[in-house]
């Protein structure tokens, strides 16, 4: 099973929480972070954009990096993780991304992707003048089709004379191509995400549900892998889980106990407010509701927590979901977290035996 790193770009990586580790985004935190999980075989680094935060006394997300600079340097450190930036349509012209990506393949070739999102929270675009205006609500998925298909066009031929509705293109050149096709991940989970997907994702996306129920995605999986079928593909699924580990599952049930305290009430409700102003947005992975109270404070992410041999077996459980390709996981402290998963839970995980233990990495016991 494939292990990826959902890597902290914005600051206080993805609990929303006043008790939670506190930190600024950096390139040094981010260097850090993939040499490490480089160094414990883990297979991918992916980093989101976010333009505006959540405010509240956190002031959760305020703080960001961009993705695509982040992962060149990254790329430029790294030696053989693959690595994938997020692209939104709405700010990256298609054959300017599409050049951006071919760049950071000749840093690192064959080891970048593009992770494509169409945009759903309004004051990230509307603060520079770039909403196109609510219909984009209903239309996202129309736009992202033709962008996708620029990218297609230049990145395997190096040209595109595609008209549509939201791109036109004059004899557009692209050149050097990339040494290998760029992958395409995404997160759609409503019936016109899944068909984007079923056409020309290489990955899909999926959020775990709950706390200590690995298991309860296996729905969703079905559906990316029944969806893919019919369009005459096969698209593995990432799943998308947050990891609070300590030596024995009342020490990580305390943290989690601990961060659930501190809720930072006023971000979770900015952020709650803005997933409610797409109305059509169904169960899209990026613009959901999230009213669970039991993972709000972890961005509804599902938890897996408890003591290392714990969650190394809630992780194994994954390996026996059928098109379940690997997941992506966030750490309460990516640094600690992240040690202790190569040091103590990925040593227990049979999915995860053709991983040499390597020695531990002399880098970190603290956010700098």
């Amino acid at each position: 099973m494939n292990i990826g790193l959902f890597i902290p770009i914005g600051n206080n990586g993805w609990l929303i929480s006043r008790n939670s580790p506190q930190y600024m985004p950096s390139f040094d935190l981010n260097r850090r972070v993939a040499l490490m999980a480089e160094e414990y075989g883990l297979d991918f680094l992916l980093s989101m954009i976010k333009l505006r935060g959540y405010g509240g006394e956190t002031e959760f997300w305020d703080h960001n990096l961009e993705s695509f600079t982040l992962m060149a340097g990254l790329a430029a450190v790294t030696q053989r993780i693959q690595l994938f930036a997020t692209a939104s349509s709405l700010i990256l012209p298609p054959a300017f991304m599409a050049r951006m990506a071919t760049t950071i393949d000749s840093i690192a070739p064959g080891r970048f992707g593009v992770n494509l999102i169409t945009g759903w929270q309004r004051p990230e675009y509307s603060q520079m003048g770039l909403w196109p205006g609510d219909q984009h609500f209903a239309r996202r998925y129309d736009q992202l089709e033709e962008y996708t298909r620029v990218l297609h066009d230049l990145w395997s031929k190096g040209q595109s004379d595609f008209q549509g509705e939201f791109f036109q293109m004059e004899d557009c050149r692209l050149s050097p191509l990339p040494s290998q096709p760029i992958k395409i991940v995404c997160a759609g989970q409503s019936q016109r995400g899944l068909d984007f997907m079923a056409r020309h994702a290489d990955y899909n996306f999926c959020i775990g549900k709950g706390i200590n129920t690995p298991r309860a995605l296996d729905g969703m999986v079905d559906q990316v892998r029944s969806t893919a079928a019919a369009a005459g593909r096969q698209v593995p699924a990432l799943a998308l889980f947050t990891v609070i580990a300590d030596e024995t599952d009342e020490a990580a049930f305390a943290k989690w106990d601990h961060y659930k305290a501190g809720a930072d009430l006023e971000a979770l409700d900015w952020m709650t407010r803005q997933a409610g102003a797409d109305k059509h947005s169904g169960s899209d992975t990026n613009v959901r509701q999230y009213t669970l109270p039991e993972t709000a404070v972890a961005h509804g992410f599902g938890l897996l927590i408890g003591s290392y041999a714990s969650v190394a077996r809630m992780l194994d459980a994954l390996d026996d979901v059928p098109g379940l390709g690997g997941v992506m996981l966030t750490f309460d402290d990516f640094l600690i977290g992240l040690d202790a998963f190569g040091q103590h839970i990925q040593p227990l995980m049979q999915s995860r035996r053709h991983v040499t233990a390597p020695a531990a990495p002399q880098l970190f016991t603290e956010h700098p």
